[in-house]
């Protein structure tokens, strides 16, 4: 039985020790140098460092990466941070970890003294050609089970102090294995990584590369504000398959780009964390008929993705995409406000139960315990799930839909509103490219934002034909850009805060 995610990357080099592993076009390792840098890196941390979180702090670069296997190869589990997140953000990490040590390259090792962290500061490029010290590597990797750490990633918490997510080994190779049989990758295949390394989305790429010995293109962030040159950089690489947010594809097909060139290698698209308007969905579809789409679902806390669904029909401009069935080694607990299952139809919180679920939140059990909880319907032994939050219900084929975020219901004129279902409307106006809609908790009033070429009045009188009265936005906003996160979602803090 497999209990470290290590193993992926030991059978691809012994395969495949020539082969492109991670580039960014300025760096390529295959896998023998992912697999050397790692241990040498091992070698040295391992001197007095053990079960310890170590941050990464390095930019977005194959380099990073090999960082990151270097910490779990020492026993230890690494925090990726990247100097494009708030200053704030990255000072509250450091209070929440006290670590011992930091990795940098010497690009970031100025950028570091600006924080007030005075521990251990390991430069990458010291440690990266160390004597590698197999009796002491075999030693730690004797002692290594599957619940051990290997990472915690942190995401933003409602109070705004983030929390660090615990994943261990087991957690990964669950998801993984049940990822990689969804969306059927192979030694062929050719990622084109979106996602910030801080953040648990750029696993779908990293650990599946390893494991089929896959090669992984790390694209440049500046391209996601050229949509002509990243299809070119699509093209030129011949990148096979993406797994990206929403936001990034409908940037390319809202400003015509597919009109002019498609990215024909592109064979898998998998999209998810945010919802693929119709309109936008269908450009895609229709520029690349034989492509599959797999629209995927999940949480941080449950590692990363949980459920799926694979495109198989047509949807109309009102309808959503479903997200589907439940991974395998899955499942998912629709509960009503009674913590019992809801029927068909019937809104629930979706829960997840699996042993894809991480280990919780670092160093805070109180916030760990509110959604790491007993399994309601479960009496009889200790059982968790996970409560995302999220807002779901069955549909009449048996396939889960996303309603809204529970933070995201409102209630207004004496009605319960989903900014969602405002939201899905808006993305249904001709001209409109992508909306957003959020609440003015003082004002009580609705604002929509869009970005788009038709007018208020286009707007307005369209969704007086599609939504109640007591739905209809208080005030909309033409934006020349939609604000995004650094992980390419719509950034709807930002959004609130123009309210303010």
């Amino acid at each position: 039985m497999q209990k470290n995610i290590l193993e992926y990357l030991e059978n691809s080099v012994t395969l495949y020790p020539d082969k492109v592993a991670y580039t960014d076009e300025i760096t390529k390792l295959n896998f023998k140098d992912v697999y050397m840098r790692a241990r040498s890196i091992a070698s040295f941390i391992s001197t007095d460092l053990y079960k310890e979180p170590i941050v990464v702090f390095m930019g977005k670069s194959p380099e990073t990466i090999t960082a990151f296997y270097g910490v779990v190869y020492s026993g230890n589990y690494y925090v990726p941070i990247d100097e494009e997140m708030p200053h704030h953000r990255i000072e509250l990490i450091f209070e929440s970890l006290k670590p011992k040590a930091v990795i940098c390259n010497k690009e970031k090792a100025d950028v570091l003294k600006d924080f007030s962290y005075n521990g251990k500061v390991i430069l990458y490029e010291d440690i990266i050609n160390e004597p590698i010290d197999d009796e002491k590597l075999n030693d730690i990797r004797r002692k290594q089970i599957d619940i051990d750490p290997i990472y915690i990633v942190f995401t933003s918490g409602s109070t705004g102090t983030p929390k660090g997510v615990v994943a261990c080994h087991r957690s990964v190779i669950d998801y993984i294995e049940a990822l990689s049989d969804v969306l059927d990758i192979n030694e062929k295949t050719v990622f084109g990584n979106q996602t910030p390394l801080y953040v648990d989305a750029c696993l779908k790429e990293l650990i599946p590369t390893l494991k089929y010995a896959a090669t992984t293109y790390l694209i440049p962030k500046e391209l996601f504000m050229f949509p002509l040159q990243l299809v070119d950089y699509l093209n030129k690489n011949k990148i096979n398959t993406i797994c990206w947010v929403v936001s990034a594809l409908t940037m390319i097909s809202s400003f015509g780009t597919l009109e002019k060139e498609i990215p024909k290698y592109l064979e898998l698209i998998a999209f998810g964390s945010e919802v693929f308007p119709i309109k936008q969905f269908n450009l895609w579809r229709n520029a690349l008929p034989n492509a599959k789409f797999i629209n995927l679902y999940g949480p941080t806390e449950a590692t990363g993705m949980s459920t799926y669904y694979k495109v198989d029909r047509e949807f109309e401009l009102d309808e959503m995409i479903p997200i589907g069935k439940a991974f395998n080694n899955t499942e998912i607990l629709l509960l009503n406000d009674e913590n019992k299952l809801a029927e068909l139809g019937e809104e629930g919180e979706i829960c997840i139960r699996g042993t894809s679920l991480t280990l919780g939140y670092y160093n805070d059990f109180v916030r760990t315990n509110e959604v790491f909880v007993q399994n309601p319907l479960n009496d009889k032994f200790p059982e968790l799930i996970y409560k995302t939050g999220d807002i779901g219900r069955y549909n009449e084929y048996g396939d889960l839909m996303f309603v809204s975020r529970k933070d995201n219901q409102i209630k207004h004129m004496g009605h319960r509103i989903e900014l969602g279902e405002i939201e899905s409307a808006a993305n249904m106006v001709p001209g409109i490219k992508t909306a957003a809609c959020v609440f003015n908790d003082k004002k009580k009033k609705i604002v929509l934002y869009y970005v788009g070429e038709c007018t208020l009045v286009d707007v307005s009188l369209f969704l007086k034909t599609k939504l109640p009265r007591f739905m209809i936005p208080n005030k909309i906003k033409c934006l020349e850009n939609m604000p995004l996160t650094s992980n390419g979602k719509i950034d709807r803090v930002q959004l609130k805060q123009q309210l303010l």
